[in-house]
């Protein structure tokens, strides 16, 4: 990060901004605790991009974007990590007669001065920003094989042996806790944790097995093997994550729930750790929560426009009910925060009741649910109505007494935000009525459900795209049973597409290949796709008669409701997904319902 002073100089002469928005956001940031540039960033006041592309300018260096360069490890590492890391430079390129050297401060001649030393060749300085700095920085770490091999080979080879030994003393009555500071264990779980990190990946799955551990990582929603370790390492790393999540090292017959955090400069992880009895040991899983990264909007999140402007007029009533639906994992929890975070203002008292909590937010009240000392949802709930509430996030309606406490609370003048597990948003509504609420009170409360689930990106590295074939379109409609033209009408309908554009033989889609960017998966990172049902009159009128579900879609479809699948589709088209993957996380949908019933919404 530039200090303010030179942040300041750059943003007037390049005239990115007024000179008094400078000085108002600069009191901002001081009054925030934050440095200029970091506030601006945060608050997308300026772009990374241009204002890097401003300091290069007031240099007269050029920019570069290193990001989409394929840089050689033995070029990346003529700048020692550390050093990288402290002072944000990275060389990229090297020819005979110079180094290429990406910085963030072109002005820093203390560390340019250091560098020409150490490599002894002149170098050809060029500004980068510090997000590319920090992207390419994962290249340093190699591959998690290589490192435990390079872990093993700094042990002298005694890895297994060490571990092996501890093992076999540890049965004459050696502690667990001497198990878990062995070096070698201590290495191996850093570095699981560590990659886990890098990747992005979102849970850790250690798992054992007759003759080994099996270590996975969930990465974009989807499990990947990572590695399988010896099975002599099992105890040694069961206890150290123990002992990081304080739970009880002796206790191997009961499931464990714990947590532990690890911070740095770059970032500040939470793992939440869940512990399990299997056949072949206890089985780990650790949630990783990233408490550095900032709170998404909902055009982040993927909302279309005019779903967009749905959500925010319903976020702006003083009161009723807002209900986030779709199975586990589909980023209902991430959506509610990003709600909150809206509508999180000094004039209103936010509470919540969530299990657990995964993310804090400042100004909310948060509590965590303690089943044990019979701390339900609905007792949550009810001892929150005595706090003065203006806003209630209750993280799950399970049961009818939770459902029966935030209806009246949705009905006596509070805002309540909740999530249930149905599979579209006008499945919701007959859902309510079975867990017993009366036809009434659901009608009237319920302002907004909106169902969602989460598709991979396509890899903006090795995007491409393509027109499907006959004997594609065949494989495809037999395995997610739904017919191509069905989706190629979606499309066109939704879009108002040209007669060509209908064509579905015409009709242009886009995957990606493949590339090191993505780990050769072809996604990166994820999107939502959602379904919003506003409650109309005429809607409110089905559900005060009992209407089904079906009842309720159709009414909805013909006011105008985008459906998950038709958004899914839609994202395809403009090259943010693939159709496979918008029908790998729909498969719940009956394709009938779309090729019949609804007839493709003519």
């Amino acid at each position: 990060m530039l200090p303010d002073k030179k942040i300041t100089e750059i943003i007037k002469s390049s005239n990115i901004l007024e000179e008094k928005q400078v000085e108002e956001y600069l009191k901002k940031a001081e009054e925030k605790e934050l440095s200029l540039e970091r506030y601006l960033l945060e608050n997308n006041i300026v772009t990374e991009d241009i204002l890097y592309n401003a300091v290069a300018a007031f240099y007269n260096v050029p920019f570069v974007n290193i990001k989409d360069k394929a840089i050689e490890k033995d070029v990346l590492f003529l700048i020692p990590e550390p050093i990288s890391t402290r002072y944000e430079i990275i060389v990229f390129e090297k020819t005979n007669d110079f180094l290429s050297v990406a910085m963030t401060d072109p002005d820093d001649v203390q560390t340019i001065e250091f560098i020409k030393r150490k490599v002894k060749i002149p170098i050809k300085i060029f500004v980068t920003s510090p997000s590319s700095i920090k992207d390419i920085g994962k290249l340093y770490h190699k591959n998690l094989e290589t490192e435990l091999s390079s872990i093993n080979k700094k042990t002298g080879g005694k890895l297994n042996a060490e571990i092996g030994a501890g093992m076999g003393i540890k049965n004459k009555g050696v502690k667990l806790e001497e198990l878990a500071k062995d070096v070698p264990v201590i290495r191996v779980v850093d570095t699981l944790l560590e990659y886990a990190i890098f990747e992005g990946a979102s849970d850790i799955h250690i798992e054992p097995s007759e003759k080994f551990v099996i270590v996975r990582y969930r990465i974009d929603g989807i499990l990947r093997d990572v590695m399988t370790l010896p099975k002599e390492l099992q105890d040694g790393i069961l206890a150290r994550i123990k002992i990081l999540a304080n739970l009880k090292l002796d206790e191997h017959r009961l499931p464990q729930d714990g947590r532990f955090k690890i911070e740095n400069k770059e970032y500040r992880i939470s793992f939440r750790v869940s512990l399990i009895p299997v056949y072949d040991g206890e089985k780990v899983v650790m949630r990783l929560l990233d408490e550095s990264k900032k709170v998404l909007t909902l055009e982040d999140l993927g909302l279309q426009k005019k779903v967009l402007e749905i959500v925010k007029k319903n976020l702006a009533n003083p009161n009723g009910m807002i209900l986030v639906t779709g199975p586990t994992g589909s980023g209902k929890t991430t959506t509610l925060y990003t709600m909150m975070d809206i509508i999180n203002k000094p004039g209103v008292n936010i509470a919540t009741v969530e299990d657990p909590i995964e993310y804090r937010m400042p100004r909310i009240n948060q509590s965590q649910v303690q089943p044990k000392i019979k701390f339900t949802f609905a007792a949550g709930l009810r001892a929150l109505l005595r706090q003065d509430p203006d806003i209630i996030m209750v993280g799950e309606i399970r049961d009818k007494e939770t459902a029966t406490i935030a209806i009246n609370a949705a009905m006596t003048g509070h805002l309540v935000l909740s999530t249930l597990h149905t599979n579209d948003a006008p499945s919701t509504l007959p859902r309510l009525l079975d867990m017993g609420i009366e036809s009434f009170l659901v009608s009237t409360t319920v302002n907004m459900i909106l169902a969602q689930r989460l598709v991979r990106k396509i890899c903006k590295h090795c995007i491409t795209s393509y027109t499907l074939k006959d004997k594609e379109i065949k494989l495809l409609e037999q395995a997610h049973d739904i017919s191509f033209e069905t989706i190629t009408k979606m499309i066109a309908k939704t879009e108002n597409a040209s007669k060509k554009e209908n064509d579905p033989k015409g009709m242009l889609f886009f995957k990606g290949k493949g590339c090191n960017k993505c780990g050769n998966q072809g996604y990166k990172g994820r999107i939502g796709i959602y379904e919003v049902l506003n409650m109309s009159d005429e809607i409110k009128e089905l559900v005060a008669t009992q209407a089904d579900a079906e009842a309720i879609k159709a009414k909805a479809i013909e006011q105008g409701m985008l459906s998950i699948l038709e958004d899914g589709f839609l994202k395809a088209k403009a090259g943010l997904t693939t159709i496979e993957e918008v029908l790998r996380v729909t498969k719940e949908y009956n394709a009938i319902t779309y090729d019949q019933k609804f007839n493709f919404r003519n």
